[in-house]
């Protein structure tokens, strides 16, 4: 993803990159330079990452996933001094997802419509499910007053009888170099609805990112994600 970021950021001339950052480098010294921080690090590197953009009032982009609740708390308590963009994906592929189930949840009701979510990610991906999936689960459990605790059902095996009602199946895969698919089906008697993205290089990614962190130059103090970026909201 640094990689890409750098190539994405290359092809906008508004944005220069100031300084990059790695393991073992300085943190501090990357930050001085810098008015937007992308982060595309691992979830126990971001409080750090927090950290120091609130040291020198540096606005933030956020595209890393897997956070404990305690940081996410952390980033939410930062908004409220930072301009802060937190997405689980930054493509605008998959934010019109977000969007599409949005409304597919509110039309295809639960008392008809069995859900389910599928993700598959590369073979090294250390968070599950995805964080974009997260972010589904979380829409559905919005729209359907359901829960992630007690009505998301994370794969399945043995005799567990049949589908509880109210129940949102989870499925997480893995392997080999995959970038990022994503599916939500809505299943009923007679008939089946699928809403799908997938993702054939992480430039999708970078670029998104690098257009949220040029977007937020103007902003306020807040907690903003893709949705408010590309105007879904």
């Amino acid at each position: 993803m640094g990689q890409a970021l750098l190539q994405a950021a290359a092809d906008r001339p508004e944005v220069t990159v100031s300084a990059t950052h790695d393991v073992g480098e300085n943190l501090d010294a990357a930050v001085r330079q810098a008015a937007c921080i992308i982060d595309f690090t691992v979830h126990s590197f971001t409080p750090q990452v927090v950290d120091c953009a609130l040291k020198y009032g540096t606005r933030l982009v956020i595209g890393t996933t897997g956070h404990s609740d305690a940081e996410r708390d952390l980033i939410r308590q930062a908004a409220k001094t930072l301009p802060l963009v937190f997405a689980s994906n930054y493509s605008v592929g998959v934010n019109t997802l977000f969007w599409l189930t949005r409304q597919a949840a509110r039309i295809l009701k639960q008392d008809r419509f069995d859900i389910e979510v599928t993700e598959m990610h590369h073979r090294h991906k250390i968070d599950a499910p995805s964080g974009t999936a997260r972010t589904l689960l979380e829409i559905l459990n919005e729209e359907t007053a359901t829960s992630w605790q007690n009505d998301v059902t994370h794969g399945r095996i043995g005799n567990i009888g049949p589908r509880k009602p109210r129940e949102i199946g989870m499925h997480t895969l893995r392997g080999g170099d995959v970038v990022g698919d994503h599916t939500v089906i809505f299943a009923a008697d007679g008939e089946r609805v699928e809403l799908s993205h997938k993702a054939s290089s992480r430039m999708t990614f970078a670029a998104g990112a690098v257009h949220a962190a040029v977007w937020l130059q103007d902003k306020p103090a807040g907690l903003y994600d893709m949705q408010d970026v590309l105007g879904l909201k």
